[in-house]
């Protein structure tokens, strides 16, 4: 008779699809994915199997610190504390600002600008320009060439991504991809992962809104489409709302000390997340976000119990 947790070699390679770095004694335990003690949370780039930390950095409206001293070091600090604790995505647009000097300031700061993934969009309604912003953006932040070029909003995409992809041909970055942080722009967004060959697609998800786990999520999932999740706490109103409020005592069963990483957790545990990219101007915040790349993730059992506790509460 089989040892009840032996594995066939079709079931051990659908828990490896499942993207979620730790051993084979945490992909089979029965109640949650597990990784070892101090080990980082990484998933897979379906299109490349490269391994990302599941969690990132966002810059909008946090980094947007213009020349101010104080705000640059500010933002240097929160980044100097995010590589620390092994992320390596950061985030930005030209839509934000300043957010893109800011980033490459802190990058040249670190010496961090060849292990930084970079993730960047093209923003911009006049259609032969995207190339002079890229390289306009590629500049601000200081590195050789982008690892993650998008398009931002999903803003003229029909050219730009066309640019994206004869870049990625001439090695000038090495993925694609599109997002959009409206609901209103999810049937569209549905219709060019459907169509076009992605390397990421980004949109907005939590605990609370959850819409794109009917269409868009399967879809990633079918496609091969990596995911980025952006607004994680609704632009930080949903910390708010939980402010003050219990965390539930089998939180513990998943490590999770805090909201923020109670919150994100649930967000890298769905199997089609990639990962999540909260913004924040706080060095405890980020040190906060940063723990749920660490321990247990939860099942699927554990994340119904997730929404029904912070339903109730909210």
């Amino acid at each position: 008779m089989k040892d009840q947790y032996s594995l066939s070699r079709r079931h051990f390679l659908q828990l490896l699809a499942l993207g979620i770095s730790g051993g084979i004694g945490g992909l089979i335990r029965p109640r949650y994915a597990q990784a070892g003690p101090g080990t980082l949370i990484k998933k897979a780039i379906p299109s490349s199997n490269e391994r990302i930390p599941v969690i990132g950095l966002g810059s909008s409206r946090t980094f947007n610190v213009g020349d101010d001293p104080v705000g640059l070091e500010n933002v240097t600090d929160v980044m100097r504390h995010f590589f620390n604790a092994g992320g390596t995505m950061i985030d930005s647009s030209p839509m934000y600002g300043s957010s893109q000097p800011a980033i490459g300031y802190a990058l040249d700061k670190l010496a961090k600008t060849k292990e930084v993934f970079s993730a960047d969009k093209v923003w911009t309604w006049e259609t032969d320009m995207g190339p002079e912003q890229i390289e306009r953006s590629r500049q601000f932040w200081k590195v050789d060439s982008f690892d993650l070029m998008q398009v931002h909003n999903l803003v003229e995409w029909q050219v730009h991504i066309k640019t994206l992809f004869r870049m990625k041909q001439q090695g000038k970055l090495r993925y694609v991809g599109i997002t959009t942080s409206h609901g209103r722009q999810h049937d569209e967004l549905e219709a060019v992962m459907q169509t076009e060959p992605l390397d990421f697609v980004q949109f907005s998800y939590n605990i609370i809104d959850r819409e794109v786990e009917r269409r868009l999520l399967p879809l990633a999932k079918k496609r091969g489409i990596a995911v980025i999740i952006n607004r994680p706490f609704q632009r930080g109103d949903l910390i708010d709302e939980l402010q003050g409020k219990p965390l539930p005592n089998w939180a513990s069963d998943i490590d999770c000390k805090t909201w923020p990483a109670f919150l994100l957790k649930f967000i890298v545990s769905h199997p089609a997340v990639t990962c999540a990219i909260p913004a924040t101007t706080q060095v405890e915040h980020v040190k906060e976000n940063m723990r749920a790349c660490y321990g247990p993730l939860p099942n699927k059992e554990m994340r119904g119990r997730m929404i029904d506790y912070v339903e109730k509460i909210i």
